[in-house]
């Protein structure tokens, strides 16, 4: 048996390409849109990609399974447990199956017998993996999905959270206690192989390893250990969530319903100096160079998104689906960009500015947009004065832990779904923990017309600098 991990570094998204090296046959599990990558890394080990499988309806990213199963007819293995509400839609003319729990079916030598789980999500499957073709007898792992991460079990609010299904997440917490209840029953030696590590918005405390035990999980994982008391594992669970980015909601729908087919990549052209003009009208500027740079000069306009994981909570929460995307950056980062874009539903990818060529339509009096910003001392001189307002755009759970008395808590990811919650007139003081996240809240806030400053350092900062214990650090408003 052959067993290799796709990781995307940008949504901490793990795929699985498992194959039997006897029959030449392989499965992907969890796929995300841009499928070359399966097909190359199949390619390179002799191997033939026939089946397709999810773990569930995904929230964070846009599944890859239609779009293997259209490119290769391979074989699709979905859940169709959990109700009718969250069973695949797009399944007609596709070669599939859908399964419940203790069904089985092999690729190749490869036995793999799926598991209800849910919790996270009403349908949700694992898959017991048996190497047949090795002689082996019993499973040698797990594909968890989102159902048990390394340290943390997936989150079982996302239904209410993001979907907006009423009073959904109580009723999950309790399905996932008896899902981890029965995942306790399984030996200590097996593998577990989880959809996400560290970074991921789709638990709260995810390790950053690629793969565990059960045994390893039985002795550390804190939900785990709470799981033979449903009221004490309910409150655990749901506690300390972090706000679900607002696309969320969408790719639910988009996976349930199908997902658009992607074909080839798009592929942005590259702009002269002379060519931005015309370019940036109507267009959505997403600019990753360095927030200095950034916040001394951008085009009009324009988002500005850190790397990793960040960047996609960023532009997925900020950018809608059909709108013209226009990136600035150096152009050997355009392609692992565009990636991360298509992964959740962002394809007009029309073209690129390079810092270089930014530089010298700014060197011909073009224009150009800055960011005001505050170092922490002289924020905190301002809180005497009566013209502002301080936003924090931390998680609603930082917020809670310590604040500056009369803040609005708006974390930045639901920053555009309460807008209206927004003083319109004033100034607002905008800080996250270090600045980053704020930096970005800023760039969407100038975008729409709000006076906005940053805090350089955020939280930190702020506190390192009230060394008076001047500043009320306990009890905003606003509950994230």
């Amino acid at each position: 048996m052959l067993f290799r991990l796709v990781y995307d570094e940008d949504l901490a998204q793990a795929a699985y390409l498992i194959g039997c090296q006897r029959s030449g046959e392989a499965i992907v599990i969890d796929p995300e849109r841009d499928i070359d990558r399966y097909l190359d890394l199949a390619r390179s080990h002799g191997l033939r990609i026939v089946a397709v499988a999810e773990t569930h309806i995904h929230a964070d990213f846009l599944s890859g399974a239609r779009e293997l199963a259209t490119h290769l007819d391979a074989m699709v293995y979905v859940s169709g447990a959990g109700g009718a509400e969250w069973r695949s839609r797009w399944l007609d003319g596709i070669r599939h199956r859908e399964l419940v729990d203790g069904d089985r079916f092999t690729v190749g030598g490869i036995e793999f017998t799926a598991r209800h789980t849910p919790g996270h999500t009403p349908e949700h499957l694992s898959y017991l993996i048996t190497d047949r073709g090795g002689d082996a007898t019993e499973p040698m792992g797990i594909v968890s999905g989102d159902f048990v991460f390394v340290g943390d079990l997936g989150r079982p609010d996302l239904l209410e959270s993001a979907a907006g299904v009423a009073g959904a997440m109580e009723p999950a917490a309790r399905e996932l206690a008896e899902s981890a209840r029965r995942f306790l029953e399984l030996d200590d030696h097996l593998q577990v192989w989880p959809a996400h590590g560290s970074g991921s918005a789709c638990g709260k405390a995810l390790g950053a390893v690629p793969q565990t035990t059960v045994g390893y999980e039985r002795r550390f994982n804190e939900a785990l250990g709470l799981a033979a008391d449903d009221a004490a594992f309910v409150d655990f669970i749901l506690q300390g969530q972090p706000e679900p980015p607002g696309y969320f909601a969408r790719m639910k729908r988009q996976n349930r319903d199908g997902v658009p087919l992607l074909g080839s990549l798009p592929a942005p052209r590259r702009l002269t100096p002379q060519e931005i003009p015309r370019a940036i009208d109507g267009a959505r500027i997403v600019d990753v160079r360095p927030w200095p740079a950034f916040r001394d000069g951008h085009l009009p306009g324009s988002n500005w998104a850190m790397g990793g994981v960040g960047f996609l909570m960023v532009v997925g929460s900020y950018v809608k689906p059909d709108e013209r995307i226009l990136i600035v950056c150096d152009e050997d980062r355009v392609e692992s960009l565009v990636r991360a874009l298509v992964r959740i539903g962002l394809d007009h990818v029309d073209a690129f500015v390079t810092p270089e060529d930014l530089e010298v339509w700014q060197a011909s009096d073009g224009e150009m947009s800055s960011v005001p910003e505050l170092e922490a001392e002289a924020f905190v001189e301002r809180m005497i004065e009566s013209d502002h307002h301080v936003l924090d755009v931390r998680r609603s759970v930082e917020h809670r832990v310590a604040a500056l008395d009369g803040s609005i808590n708006v974390a930045h990811t639901r920053l555009v779904d309460r807008i209206e919650e927004l003083p319109s007139k004033g100034c607002l003081l905008v800080h996250c923990a270090g600045g980053v996240r704020s930096a970005a809240a800023v760039a969407e806030l100038r975008r729409r017309g709000f006076d906005s400053t940053n805090v350089a350092g955020g939280w930190k900062a702020i506190v390192r600098t009230n060394v008076d214990g001047g500043l009320v650090t306990e009890g905003g408003r606003g509950g994230g």
